[in-house]
C-alpha cells in the first residue's frame, strides 16, 4: 500500500501564498502521475493540477497562472506551490497518485486532504 501524506495547509490572506507538499511512502512506491485535487464546501471535488512521471503538466483554468506543480522524484514528493490565492481557493486539497501515467478508472492513491483557507 501507498501513504501520501500532505502537509502545508493553513490560513493565509487573500494575495498570499501557500505550499503544499505530498510525500508518497509505503512498502511499495512505484508512481506515475501525481496530481492536486481540491473540494470546497457544497462542491465536488475538482481538478487543479497534474503531473506526469515525465513532468508533463496540466492546470485548471482556474488555478493557471497562479498555481505550479511540481515534483522530486527522488522523495516521490509532488508540490504545489499557490500564489496569488484567492478566497475562491478556500478548500481541502487532496494529493492523489496513479502507477501510471495513463488513469484507468481514477486514481490508485489518495491522501487525507489539508485544509487551505484564504480570508478577504
Amino acid at each position: 500500500q501507498v501513504q501520501l501524506v500532505e502537509s502545508g495547509g493553513g490560513l493565509v490572506q487573500a494575495g498570499g501564498s501557500l505550499r503544499l507538499s505530498c510525500a508518497a511512502s509505503g512498502s511499495g512506491t512505484r508512481i506515475k502521475t501525481m496530481a492536486w485535487f481540491r473540494q470546497a464546501p457544497g462542491n465536488q471535488r475538482e481538478f487543479v493540477a497534474r503531473i506526469t512521471s515525465v513532468g508533463n503538466l496540466n492546470y485548471a483554468d482556474s488555478v493557471k497562472g497562479r498555481f505550479t506543480i511540481s515534483r522530486d522524484n527522488a522523495k516521490n514528493t509532488v508540490y504545489l506551490q499557490m500564489n496569488s490565492l484567492k478566497p475562491e481557493d478556500t478548500a481541502v486539497y487532496y494529493c492523489a497518485a496513479d502507477r501510471s501515467d495513463y488513469i484507468l478508472g481514477g486514481y490508485d492513491y489518495w491522501g487525507q486532504g489539508t485544509q487551505v483557507t484564504v480570508s478577504s
